[in-house]
């Protein structure tokens, strides 16, 4: 998809990080903007931010994507508003405070909202959106966003996060391979933001967790407003990948029709190739990747 000018694009997450950077960029390429986002009050800020940078129309729709119900009447009124959608990203996530805890002692809570979010969340926009694009017979994709840990290698302090990110890349090789299937005018993407720490407020998710995966009230805390936070507090020098970056590289890899949506990085690769080696060799997992 070379030209976005007049597309239909949908953004879940769309209101802040890579989400919003996205929404920004397809507005400037002259596509139609859907911006979708749990948090009513940043919406209506963000729309009149995205609605004033391009000639597409801009929507903001509240949506849960924990719950199938709420994915599929936002679809319902995405398709009355624009009979269409081209593009699909299914980029909403969560980061839990799961670093300084051990796998066994995680709470449940934890783990639901986790996968909730991060892999129903994909599952719900999928079975929302996809069969209507195929009906449409138009080119288009639908771009899931992963990550390394857990899409490539698992990073041990991160066990939610990791399994998640795993299965949502499972979940669109699947995807992938059964639109091939469909005739393949429909694509599917595999978004890895980096090719370094992204700088977004993804750690800070535990402020707007909803209630039903609330057992105590510290679950809402937040460690981290920012990765720089967490950079300072920890010590790490670590580079940071900004989110405009992230979506600049997200829509070359759509114009491009690329599943592997992966940064070029020597580290990545070394890590890569590690981990197939070891796995080849039959060999142990290492304490840390």
């Amino acid at each position: 998809m070379q030209d976005f000018s007049g597309k239909v694009a949908v953004v879940t997450g769309g209101a802040s990080g890579v989400g919003k950077c996205l929404c920004a960029d397809l507005a400037r390429a002259g596509a139609h903007v859907v911006i979708v986002d749990i948090d009513p009050a940043r919406l209506e800020q963000v729309r009149e931010e995205i609605d004033a940078l391009g000639a597409g129309r801009t929507l903001a729709l509240a949506c849960d994507v924990t719950k199938e119900a709420s994915v599929r009447e936002t679809a319902d009124r995405v398709f009355d508003a624009f009979e269409t959608v081209h593009l699909l990203f299914n980029n909403a996530g969560v980061g839990l405070g799961e670093s300084q805890r051990k796998i066994w002692d995680l709470p449940l809570s934890d783990w639901r909202w986790g996968i909730d979010v991060n892999v129903l969340g994909v599952v719900h926009g999928i079975a929302a959106y996809v069969p209507r694009m195929l009906a449409a017979g138009q080119e288009g994709m639908v771009i899931n966003t992963s990550s390394t840990n857990g899409g490539l290698r698992s990073l041990p302090n991160t066990p939610i996060y990791a399994a998640t990110k795993a299965a949502v890349t499972s979940i669109t090789e699947v995807l992938h391979q059964q639109l091939l299937r469909e005739g393949g005018k429909l694509k599917a993407g595999l978004l890895f933001p980096g090719p370094h720490t992204v700088n977004t407020g993804i750690l800070a998710s535990g402020a707007v967790r909803p209630d039903d995966y609330v057992e105590h009230e510290s679950q809402r805390n937040v460690a981290y407003k920012s990765m720089d936070d967490l950079l300072v507090a920890t010590g790490l020098k670590l580079k940071l990948t900004e989110p405009e970056e992230v979506a600049a590289f997200a829509l070359d890899c759509v114009a491009e029709g690329r599943f592997w949506m992966l940064p070029d990085s020597a580290e990545n690769d070394q890590l890569l190739n590690a981990r197939h080696e070891q796995i080849i060799a039959r060999a142990d997992p290492p304490s840390a990747w």
